[in-house]
């Protein structure tokens, strides 16, 4: 299915065309740290810390990583506050905030139907336990 490009920059947008433009929000709407950012900032602004410590496992690195990317995409706002020490926010935008619709229904469709898969992403059968 194909779209027309309203800012001209393309004749329209493709996601199944290779070298379509598109192919890079999918990337980053469908990385797994992005999709979870997203979702912690669904209920409003949060600082970094408080992320990370929704985000577990996420390394500050790739944290810092994955939020400049949704900055650069224009779905997170970082609103930094002059204190001391430096008092930075994350928000989404209004265009987050529509990404976040989506993936907040895959989010829920992978743990409502987690049970149902019969094997891990790697093939074997899958022992994991979710707290």
């Amino acid at each position: 299915m194909t779209t027309q490009c309203l800012t001209g920059q393309h004749t329209d947008h493709d996601v199944y065309a290779a070298q379509c433009p598109c192919r890079a929000m999918l990337d980053l709407l469908a990385n797994k740290w992005s999709a979870l950012a997203i979702g912690a900032l669904e209920d409003g602004p949060q600082r970094f810390g408080a992320l990370q410590r929704l985000l577990q496992g996420v390394s500050p690195k790739v944290l810092t990583q994955t939020l400049r990317r949704l900055e650069g995409a224009g779905l997170v706002d970082r609103t930094v506050y002059p204190a001391v020490p430096l008092h930075v926010e994350y928000d989404l935008t209004t265009l987050g905030h529509s990404a976040a619709v989506p993936l907040r229904l895959l989010r829920t469709w992978v743990e409502d139907n987690l049970d149902n898969t019969t094997h891990g992403t790697d093939g074997t059968p899958d022992k994991t336990v979710c707290t």
